[in-house]
């Protein structure tokens, strides 16, 4: 009876990565380091985080290998934390987001930030592309196949039960376009959902097998989704009457943000062993997504990247001077 139960889901990067970024508060501190915090009353202030969460999070993000500490000084005890080359990895992640979330979610007042990379020292709106040819990588253009890592895992008991994310606490602390990217695909189900579309699963049944899933909670994650825009409805039996649920444009266009969160997953999580190889159908060959620059088509990383605001700081509680000079050293 006990292997009746066990719950099996698809070896998944986009699932790992988002394991860690689906957490509200580990995503907020990430967040705020990629804005330059590094100390704890940094992280605190720009956040409001109860002291005893915060601590939790900075040692969690500490094994996980996000973070590493750094002494003050030679003789003293306090820490600073900063990136290691795992969390500053993370970076294309949250471009692949932004993009999405300037797109379609920013609303009457645009995106919250202008993106200039110093590189080239040109405004840029970073695509997610292909590691061969450069060129934008689409649902539309991408073919998939097993890759080693490929197969299932038992579903732990944690991740069965988790509960759905406070999606507005996501933007905590400044607007951001990754935030309100998050606030659709962070909670689990519906990450999981919106995955099966891109292997090309539309149906109710279908989905409520493959992800053994409660119907009720289907139902809910479906109706949201269209809501949202990313699904359409679309009638394919009258009696009894049935539907399937289609991507649109919008819900084609979060598999930028996927495969940036695979490639971190692949590379980061997956102990050489990624579970799905990506074939750019433009050139044909394998490849890794990458986030790049669309003005001079280089690969974007964190410390040549700068921001201009779109928004009054002052009611966040953030520092325009701060947020504008650029945000890391170069890291480790």
């Amino acid at each position: 009876m006990r292997g009746a139960l066990q719950a099996f889901e698809r070896n998944c990067s986009v699932g790992r990565t988002l394991s860690i970024l689906s957490d509200v508060w580990s995503f907020l501190v990430i967040r705020e380091a990629f804005f330059g915090a590094r100390r704890f009353e940094e992280f605190r202030a720009a956040l409001g985080l109860p002291r005893a969460t915060l601590a939790e999070r900075l040692k969690r993000l500490t094994q996980r290998g996000i973070f590493r500490q750094v002494h003050y000084s030679a003789t003293s005890s306090r820490v600073e934390y900063h990136l290691t080359r795992c969390g500053m990895d993370l970076y294309p992640s949250f471009m692949a987001m932004i993009a999405f979330g300037d797109r379609w979610l920013s609303g009457p007042d645009g995106p919250p930030l202008r993106l200039v990379h110093a590189t080239c020292g040109h405004e840029c709106r970073p695509y997610v592309a292909c590691s061969h040819c450069l060129e934008p990588a689409s649902a539309t253009r991408v073919r998939y196949r097993d890759g080693p890592g490929a197969g299932r895992t038992p579903v732990g008991v944690e991740k069965r039960s988790r509960r759905t994310a406070e999606s507005a606490s996501f933007s905590r602390g400044r607007p951001s376009s990754v935030s309100r990217t998050l606030e659709i695909v962070g909670d689990r189900w519906t990450f999981l959902i919106l995955r099966e579309a891109f292997f090309g699963v539309r149906r109710f049944d279908a989905l409520q097998t493959e992800l053994r899933i409660a119907p009720n909670i289907l139902t809910d994650r479906l109706a949201r989704l269209v809501a949202r825009g990313m699904f359409e409805r679309r009638r394919y039996q009258g009696q009894p009457e049935r539907f399937e649920y289609r991507l649109t444009d919008m819900g084609k266009d979060i598999y930028g943000a996927f495969i940036a969160m695979q490639a971190w997953g692949d590379r980061w999580l997956s102990g050489g062993e990624p579970p799905l190889i990506l074939t750019h159908l433009d050139c044909g060959h394998d490849f890794t997504a990458t986030v790049i620059c669309d003005q001079c088509r280089q690969p974007v990383e964190a410390h040549a990247m700068r921001y201009r605001l779109n928004y009054d700081p002052a009611p966040f509680g953030a520092n325009r001077e701060r947020i504008e000079e650029p945000a890391l050293d170069g890291g480790p």
